[in-house]
């Protein structure tokens, strides 16, 4: 299965040192797969909420990958069963909204207070939002990205569910705005511009709210 720019990014974040990779909401469990079929980890799980997708990625998996360690979770993202599987866990999330994102998170993270989890995380929208609940439950940065991939955007955050040896998560993003190439930085500009005028729509409908122009401020200050 040849991955979309955006899914091959995410899986090339899967770096070799975890027990676990949970392959959640994502685009049917092509992340996963691809992660299964290099062996990035001892044991990939795949979980979402919905019976019939999962049934059928069960059966793509028994017939594709007889031989590997894989488990399918058919149930509530928010109730992963982490503290069952002892090792390191890395948790990816993509394919849904910054708003529901950020719920996932904050309840994997209130199930399991004790245990230093990782999450590699790809929201189609909200990116703000699901920022500030990453630096309000006091998340560290490892690494984001910020890539183009069929004239859309999408910043990909691995973030860690402690700041110990972490970098504090930024509201709008550090090093997204950072680049190494004249294509990179057209990304990033574009980005910018596109964000700001985002809110600044937003803005024109509702111009009582400071919140926005906050975040507006914060976008400004953005140097590429």
């Amino acid at each position: 299965m040849k991955l979309s720019k955006r899914l091959k990014k995410i899986e090339q974040m899967v770096t070799p040192n975890y027990t676990h990779v949970w392959d959640c909401c994502c685009d049917h469990g092509f992340i996963g797969a691809a992660l299964l079929s290099r062996q990035a980890a001892e044991n990939i799980h795949f979980a979402d909420i919905v019976p019939d997708l999962m049934a059928a990625l069960e059966k793509k998996l028994q017939r594709f990958y007889p031989g590997a360690a894989w488990e399918v979770h058919c149930q509530d993202v928010a109730k992963l069963p982490l503290y069952q599987y002892d090792g390191k866990h890395l948790v990816i999330i993509a394919g849904v909204g910054g708003d529901l994102m950020s719920e996932l998170v904050a309840a994997i993270h209130q199930n399991h207070q004790d245990g230093n989890i990782d999450f590699l995380l790809c929201p189609v929208n909200h990116q703000f939002t699901l920022r500030k609940t990453l630096i309000e439950q006091d998340f560290g940065l490892k690494h984001e990205v910020l890539i183009e991939d069929n004239r859309r955007f999408y910043e990909i955050m691995l973030v860690s569910s402690t700041r110990r040896d972490n970098e504090q998560v930024s509201a709008v993003g550090s090093k997204i705005w950072q680049y190494d190439s004249t294509e990179q930085a057209d990304i990033a500009t574009k980005y910018k511009d596109k964000t700001l005028s985002h809110y600044r729509r937003i803005q024109q409908g509702n111009t009582a709210d400071n919140n926005i122009q906050a975040i507006i401020d914060d976008y400004c200050a953005v140097t590429i």
